[in-house]
């Protein structure tokens, strides 16, 4: 597959559409604010993020980066969505973040001209939006330095994760546009550590996220049933 190709036009213009709310918490974008604390502490408590030289793949409006870039990180976010980078940069002069940066790339044309250039490269809510999920695997790895940490999120394939993260989210709870999320691409969490192992990422933690409807909160447990976060070692 050429390094251009691993994309779905449909995902982008998906979320082109959308790109003016991304910095909006009441918006589509509301259950990113809310989860972005807990994937934050979540991977700053494994690796501290200060001084580290971070990658977001699949970065969107940025709202993982800039937390980031907060915590002392150099920060690079990557997407292929125009006007979702356009709004992530906008944001970051308006909030006058310092040490965050944002480029049009794909992650396996960067890995192609930057292999082992980061400490940390973190991947979240993107696997399940792309046609080969393997391939951006493989890329985080070409794109850490031996002895860095890649960290994913995504959601698993089986009737619950069915259940609660399209019927519910995106038909009854309508936390999410419907037809964000196709259960095709789901990805169990099985099925994820194997991409890693292939391309030489230890798993060393995972952790799952839930959601309380009725108070609207989220938390992480060990339970990886719907929701779920990884994080690996690159050997």
């Amino acid at each position: 597959m050429p390094i251009t190709d691993n994309v779905d036009p449909a995902e982008l213009a998906k979320f082109s559409d959308l790109a003016h709310r991304w910095w909006d918490p009441e918006s589509e974008f509301r259950p990113l604010h809310q989860i972005n604390p807990l994937r934050l502490g979540w991977i700053d408590g494994l690796v501290p993020l200060a001084g580290k030289r971070v990658l977001d793949v699949g970065c969107g409006g940025g709202i993982l980066a800039d937390a980031m870039a907060r915590k002392g990180a150099e920060v690079l976010g990557i997407d292929l969505a125009t006007k979702s980078l356009k709004v992530a940069q906008l944001h970051a002069l308006e909030a006058q973040t310092e040490g965050v940066s944002y480029q049009e790339i794909s992650a396996e044309a960067l890995a192609a001209e930057r292999p082992g250039n980061f400490d940390v490269v973190t991947c979240m809510e993107m696997l399940e939006h792309v046609p080969d999920a393997s391939s951006i695997v493989k890329a985080c790895a070409t794109l850490v330095k031996p002895g860095g940490h890649v960290f994913f999120s995504t959601i698993n394939r089986n009737p619950k994760a069915f259940l609660f993260a399209i019927v519910g989210a995106e038909y009854v709870l309508n936390l999410l546009p419907r037809g964000t999320h196709e259960y095709a691409r789901l990805l169990k969490p099985s099925e994820l550590a194997v991409h890693c192992r292939a391309n030489g990422l230890t798993l060393e933690q995972t952790r799952g996220m839930q959601y309380n409807p009725l108070t609207r909160h989220y938390w992480l447990d060990a339970d990886t049933s719907v929701n779920y976060m990884l994080a690996t070692t690159r050997t």
